[in-house]
């Protein structure tokens, strides 16, 4: 299955997009022979199998590489998470032949939904955000079903509302902190009615208030060099990928996350290390094969280079980062203002 970060990184700058929904999905593909005496079910009046391919754990990724092989060579102009086809383009002509190639690949058994189609706009709602014009920002009816929820009381619906407003944690620059008396609702040793205090309250309220500022990523472009900036804390890691300078510099995404029990016991130089092993992990689809810069205390990086054949654990980090092309540009926590706030609000 693809990354849905990937799907909608690759609109890009894209000024046209328009999004096909294939109507009834699975239902548009035939089992075999053999395939459909493995679906039998039995109800009262005797035995049934499908004729058709039914819903079930490995449907999405039969029906997506069914919908790879119709796209295949348009990789450029098209792309598919299961049922949900978006083609983007940057002028008009372009588009107007890129939905010709791909109306084309349709009619091989395929029924498209007209109701549900997005045709040439410069925005389109897929995979739950609004893309277009070189900016992603989450969609708004998904949105108001975040903003509606009431405060979970068991242990269950606590991780309903993490999971369903953790789809936009690219959004929420401390996101792991923010939400750190709720995480806590869902340790084993909770009992499964929570216990719901000010504190939960106030990162429930926080959470939601967050999303409803409009919040908006710029989509990476693939040409130009990326920033990564990292900074860490006693509390946790923060990382923000950045591009452009001065004034035209934006955020692509940024991450936090929380330090384990045993990594708070670090050396604040060990932490800073795990900064930055932990961010180029994490953002390895971003920079893996291309230049970019680090903006961090290169003492880390230093302290590295000396001690890397003392400890296994700091010789796998410093192994980590020799397939990665960077540039070390030294930032001072007051000036690394982003990545610092994420590192201490984890």
């Amino acid at each position: 299955m693809p990354r849905v970060d990937e799907l909608i990184e690759r609109l890009g700058k894209a000024k046209y997009l328009t999004t096909l929904d294939l109507c009834k999905g699975y239902w548009q593909v035939p089992l075999t022979d053999s395939a459909k005496n493995l679906t039998a079910f039995r109800v009262p009046s005797g035995l049934f199998h499908f004729k058709y391919m039914p819903f079930g754990p490995h449907g999405a990724a039969t029906f997506q590489r069914l919908v790879d092989r119709v796209l295949q060579g348009l990789d450029n102009c098209a792309a598919a998470y299961i049922d949900d086809i978006v083609i983007f383009s940057e002028t008009w002509e372009q588009h107007l032949g890129h939905l010709a190639d791909v109306f084309e690949r349709i009619p091989r058994g395929l029924v498209v939904n007209a109701e549900k189609c997005q045709i040439a706009k410069q925005e389109v709602s897929f995979l739950g955000y609004v893309a277009g014009g070189g900016s992603v920002r989450p969609q708004v009816d998904k949105l108001q079903a975040i903003l509606s929820c009431a405060p979970p009381s068991t242990k269950k619906s606590v991780l309903s509302f993490i999971g369903l407003i953790g789809w936009y944690r690219r959004f929420i620059p401390n996101f792991a902190g923010r939400a750190a008396p709720l995480t806590d609702l869902t340790k084993k040793i909770s009992s499964s009615k929570v216990k719901w205090t000010p504190e939960c309250e106030q990162a429930f309220q926080d959470l939601k208030s967050c999303l409803c500022k409009d919040p908006v990523l710029q989509s990476p472009n693939f040409d130009l060099p990326f920033v990564v900036q990292t900074d860490t804390s006693e509390l946790g890691l923060g990382a923000v990928l950045l591009q452009g300078d001065g004034e035209n510099r934006h955020s692509v995404q940024y991450i936090s996350r929380k330090l384990f029990p045993r990594e708070t016991k670090y050396s604040t130089i060990k932490k800073e290390a795990l900064a930055i092993k932990w961010a180029l992990d994490t953002l390895t689809h971003y920079l893996i094969g291309k230049d970019f810069v680090l903006e961090t205390d290169h003492q880390a990086l230093q302290w590295l280079r000396k001690i890397r054949d003392t400890n296994a654990r700091i010789t796998c980090w410093y192994l980590y980062l020799d397939p990665f092309k960077f540039d070390i540009q030294y930032k001072a926590g007051i000036l690394n203002v982003m990545a610092d706030f994420l590192s201490h609000h984890s």
